[in-house]
């Protein structure tokens, strides 16, 4: 993905819901790839399922969040 950022309230969003999902990480990797199907982007599932991780791992900080997205998306 290009240096596209996505909006802190949408990112923060994002976050309360993956923390609400908890250790599913399955609904968790589909909740981001519906966020970035929502917005023209698409994502591999095992790229979600690692980003996921990856998120979970630093804290699942807002930054964490736009750092993985940016990493997965892919343009459509």
């Amino acid at each position: 993905m290009a240096d596209s950022e996505f909006s802190v309230p949408e990112l923060a969003g994002l976050r309360n819901s993956l923390l609400t999902e908890g250790v599913d990480f399955r609904a968790a990797a589909e909740m981001l790839q519906l966020f970035l199907a929502g917005r023209g982007y698409g994502v591999s599932r095992d790229e979600a399922r690692d980003a996921v991780s990856r998120v979970g791992l630093s804290g699942c900080s807002v930054e964490a969040i736009q750092r993985e997205l940016s990493r997965i998306a892919l343009v459509q």
